[in-house]
């Protein structure tokens, strides 16, 4: 089978395509043929080496953190996939896999994709909309009534973040150019600051929450922005010591890199009285099949932004790192 590997770190020269062997399921997994696969930001920092400090993989390795495709077969019994079935994962961040013909995928990491959906739409929630759900229902713990503010709202998780918020009950500020705006408002944005000609900081106040989606700057200036006793959550900031101990499950080591690398962020929480939240989501099979149901019910939709061929790949690689896209990028695997 052709599959997108990672065999050292760096740049594009890093990755190639190659034909390897197709793996076997083992007890508990499920060998799933792979119709779509989602890009997400994770992959080209994973490419660049950025996240060896928490995942440090043996190469050669094939790419790819999440994807849609068909039950090719299921050695377990009592499972609840059986062959033909049209599932989506996002996948173990300790193997990834996704980007290739076949992939392996634990059992609880699956789910029935929604019947409203085809495969390119399918592959490009598993990623985003957990990330966006955890954030937002677990971490924020957003409610009728919940002021939040969504920098960067036209993008993958962003779209995401800003419908999931309305579906909490959430009142939605983000940010976007002009030619984002039609898109987020449509997605139920209550209010969009136009990035290109307003500074947010000046315009957004006692928010409850905010979850960062930017960093650097953005992130800093969110603490202004939120009330007392908020609390920001970024997926772009630096990791703090909660995110080695709950996210990553590790000890003291990492735990203690963390608190030094995120002290200024930390200290610039407590100045405005509020928390600093670093988040790594967690694959689930059984939230994302929660995902599945709110599509279905036409509660959420996924953005495609564009679809590339496989063997298109590097292609879609320069596209996700450009950081211009509205909504995901997805690779089709061959027929």
């Amino acid at each position: 089978m052709k599959a997108f590997m990672l065999t050292g770190y760096g740049g594009p020269e890093a990755t190639v395509v190659r034909e390897i062997p197709r793996p076997e399921p083992g007890p508990g997994e499920i060998l799933v043929r792979v119709h779509a696969a989602g890009l997400n930001p994770v992959d080209f920092k994973t490419r660049e080496g950025m996240l060896k400090i928490v995942q440090r993989y043996p190469l050669p390795i094939t790419m790819g953190n999440e994807l849609a495709g068909v039950v090719e077969t299921s050695p377990t019994a009592g499972t609840q996939f059986a062959p033909g079935d049209r599932v989506f994962a996002r996948m173990p961040k300790e193997s990834m896999g996704a980007f290739a013909d076949y992939a392996v995928v634990p059992e609880g990491l699956l789910a029935r994709m929604p019947a409203t959906l085809d495969f390119d739409a399918a592959a490009g929630v598993p990623l985003a909309g957990l990330t966006a759900l955890q954030a937002l229902r677990d971490e924020l713990q957003l409610k009728d009534g919940s002021r939040v503010f969504v920098p960067g709202g036209a993008g993958g998780v962003g779209t995401f973040a800003i419908q999931i918020a309305k579906w909490l009950g959430a009142e939605v500020t983000t940010t976007a150019s002009e030619r984002g705006r039609a898109l987020v408002e449509r997605l139920g944005a209550d209010v969009v600051i136009d990035y290109t000609t307003q500074r947010f900081e000046d315009h957004v106040r006692d928010m409850d929450g905010v979850f960062d989606l930017i960093g650097g700057d953005t992130l800093l200036k969110s603490f202004q922005v939120v009330k007392p006793g908020g609390k920001v959550v970024s997926i772009a900031g630096t990791p703090e010591p909660q995110t080695a101990r709950k996210d990553l499950r590790r000890g003291f080591l990492l735990t203690a890199l963390f608190w030094a690398a995120s002290y200024r962020l930390r200290a610039q929480a407590r100045k405005h009285g509020v928390t600093y939240r670093y988040l790594f989501m967690q694959p689930s099979g059984s939230e994302l099949a929660e995902l599945a149901g709110l599509i279905e019910e036409k509660k959420l939709e996924p953005v495609i932004d564009r679809v590339f061929p496989f063997a298109d790949i590097a292609d879609a690689f320069v596209h996700l790192e450009s950081g211009h896209a509205k909504g995901k990028i997805v690779v089709q695997m061959p027929a």
